[in-house]
């Protein structure tokens, strides 16, 4: 429709001036000639400042546009449960076959799955991500399909920036039933050896009150108990090992229930160590001796206990024990009271002087045989008479010494069973084609030793054993055939990876899984489960990998470096993964441990009440009680509050359109203007001058 618009000629002020005048000189034509006289004079003046306003009836050409309408499908992981997923794919049909047939209607579907790091079901983030491109005045309606499940719900409509009605189509069952397990104060970290306290909750709906709790670790049963529901249950836990402890949580099944995807929670406890405690027992002063002590009193993990024999009993002077500024050697107190305490003795070139009497070497030997670590730098006193290994420590050694001390030049390089080790494998400067030498300086003396057991790591001079790694029983040994570590810490001849070498050593003896030369290892991340398979072998076996709803598959690992294998599979389950490669075993959660979207899984009404209501929209639990769910009919409604009613929903059509063209008929101008003004002129003359000849 046309529409009447201004463009004035003169300035607004000049304007309303001359109409101030037209009206004086109205009235005042009025009081000397007559009503008639002055009004036809006021029209003629009127006229006159009318055509000095330029106006001009104006008319656009308008296109209108389609209103949008945003259907938002909830595909999360509590669609899936029961009914559910064929309901909601059954309405999702049905909407989209009414909405094509109103008319002036743009269907936008937006499918919407559960959101990453268990955040639960997100459905408001992806509808303002789908409509962020649309005026709000275009968007006629918005229908969400979902169980009622929702996690993001805004507070109003206002705050979703909606001006259009919402209307919730709920799947899912009145009368539902569903027992869970949640972990309600569940640690992250525990202290290996210890035990750990963690509270779980077992809930239900319609159950009896009780449920059994099985409790496992890394797949071993620890025990279960009858575990009342609707209150947390404390549960004690030991802390076996360092590094992943994966407990696992499940619930007997509720007969019914509506999923059994909940009876499980999944928690992985960090095992760390409490103040690793060394003892570090010195021999005669050597150059290299603050190397070790640098070393492990840099680590603040680690509580050190270190002693240095000065006085060997041949220089005993027999001076008074009251006026030696040195304490004496409490060796009864660390060998045989308290070496239990210790997860590292090292020896650092000592010789047995008989300052430790043989009963102190046997406990020695029964610590490594029960768990313990030793680890032993030898020098120049390992190949003589005063050698440790004449004692009854020899027995879990893995090399006796033949006597020679190599006093030549020689750089330590890895030996080939080294590259596969994660203990030596890829120290800095090693170079990364086992063909060429390792980039590192040079040492100048190495003990001669025939090796018997263990792993040969690196070789020196003239090919001979360098470094050793042997278990013995259930403790673990390490035999470096040189003094020299310490040129590395000096940069004597550009140095070596001596901090790193050393410290690898010692987390290997203390059990550090990383560092494990045989080991099967499973890593959840970005949407896929990550396998390693560490080994000293020349292949690794395939794996199998089951997947927390029981489905099993085998994964063959690839080669990426020496002696570690690796694959990636991507996981569409959250859940507990199951792997083994008929050796070793290995548990990995994907996912939450306590997932938000199975936290409560029955079908809710409520959640959308007070946005759908704010918005003039509507909850509407689907009849599924026939084969095809009853959907409401959907109409176009142009005004009102309300857009719901008994069987039907609504949406309001806005009125938006693209203006593709203006057309414009100035009125105050041309031959029309012209002829009113000069009408009104000439009648306002005739009149006045009629009146003055009576």
């Amino acid at each position: 429709m046309p529409s009447l618009s201004f463009s004035p000629l003169v300035p607004p002020t000049v304007l309303a001036g001359l109409g101030a005048a037209a009206v004086v000189l109205m009235l005042a034509a009025i009081w000397r000639r007559g009503w008639f006289a002055g009004l036809l004079r006021g029209v003629a003046m009127a006229l006159m400042i009318g055509a000095l306003a330029n106006p001009a009836l104006v008319s656009l050409e308008r296109e209108p546009l389609d209103d949008i309408v945003a259907v938002i499908v909830d595909r999360s992981a509590s669609q899936k449960l029961g009914p559910r997923e064929e309901q909601t794919d059954n309405v999702k049909a049905e909407v989209e076959r009414q909405l094509e047939a109103l008319p002036g209607l743009e269907t936008r579907v937006i499918d919407v799955s559960e959101g990453d790091g268990g955040d639960g079901t997100r459905l408001f983030g992806a509808l303002g991500r789908a409509l962020a491109d649309v005026p709000a005045e275009r968007v006629a309606g918005v229908i969400v399909i979902t169980d009622g499940v929702v996690h993001d719900v805004p507070p109003s409509a206002a705050a979703l920036g909606l001006t259009a009605p919402l209307h919730a189509l709920i799947t899912g069952e009145r009368q539902e039933r569903d027992r869970r397990v949640a972990l309600v104060d569940a640690p992250r970290f525990g202290i290996v050896g210890r035990n750990l306290t963690m509270r779980v909750l077992v809930d239900e709906r319609d159950g009896p009150g009780t449920a059994r709790l099985t409790v496992r670790r890394d797949g071993k049963e620890l025990g279960s108990i009858n575990a009342p529901t609707g209150q947390p249950v404390p549960l004690t836990i030991p802390v076996e090992h360092p590094g992943p402890n994966v407990l696992e949580l499940e619930v007997e099944p509720l007969a019914g229930e509506l999923t059994e995807a909940n009876n499980r929670a999944v928690l992985t406890v960090e095992g760390v160590r409490d103040k690793l405690r060394v003892l570090l027992v010195s021999g005669e002063p050597h150059p290299g001796e603050r190397t070790w002590r640098n070393l492990l009193t840099s680590d603040a993990n680690v509580d050190l206990v270190h002693f240095t024999i000065l006085r060997p009993p041949e220089k005993q002077d027999g001076t008074p024990i009251n006026e030696l500024s040195l304490i004496a050697f409490p060796t009864r107190a660390l060998f045989q009271e308290r070496i239990q305490d210790f997860d590292l003795i090292i020896f650092d070139r000592y010789a047995n002087l008989t300052v430790l009497p043989p009963v102190y070497y046997d406990n020695i030997a029964r610590y490594v045989r029960e768990g313990g670590a030793l680890l032993l730098s030898a020098g120049p006193e390992f190949a003589g008479a005063s050698s440790v290994a004449r004692t009854s420590l020899g027995e879990v050694l893995p090399a006796t010494p033949d006597g020679r001390v190599h006093e030549t030049p020689f750089r330590p390089e890895i030996s080939a069973r080294g590259n596969r080790h994660p203990v030596t494998r890829d120290l800095p400067g090693s170079n990364s084609n086992p063909d060429d030498a390792p980039d590192w300086g040079t040492w100048l003396r190495q003990i001669g030793a025939d090796v018997s057991g263990g792993e040969t790591l690196m070789d020196g001079a003239d090919g001979l054993p360098l470094l050793v790694l042997s278990r013995f029983e259930e403790g673990r040994i390490a035999l470096l055939l040189s003094d020299h570590t310490w040129l590395w810490a000096r940069g004597f001849d550009g140095g070596g990876p001596h901090v790193d070498l050393l410290r690898r050593l010692s987390h290997w003896l203390m059990l550090e899984p990383a560092l494990e030369e045989e080991a099967l290892r499973a890593f959840s991340r970005d949407g896929s489960i990550s396998i390693e398979r560490q080994t000293m072998a020349d292949s690794a076996a395939p794996v199998t990998l089951t997947a927390p709803d029981g489905s099993v598959q085998t994964v063959t690992l690839e080669q990426v470096k020496p002696g570690l294998f690796s694959a990636i599979v991507v996981n569409d389950q959250q859940g507990l993964y199951r792997l083994t490669d008929g050796t070793l075993s290995a548990f990995v959660n994907a996912g939450p441990d306590n997932p938000r979207e199975l936290a409560d899984v029955f079908s809710d009404t409520q959640r959308l009440a007070g946005l759908a209501t704010d918005s003039g929209g509507s909850v509407v639990r689907i009849d599924s009680g026939n084969t095809t769910p009853t959907v409401p009919r959907i109409d176009l409604v142009r005004a009102g509050s309300s857009f719901a009613g008994n069987g039907w929903i609504g949406l309001r059509p806005g009125d938006t359109a693209v203006i593709r063209g203006v057309r414009e008929l100035p009125l105050g101008v041309g031959l029309i203007g012209l002829a009113l003004v000069i009408w009104a002129v000439i009648g306002a003359w005739l009149v006045e001058g009629r009146r003055r000849r009576r």
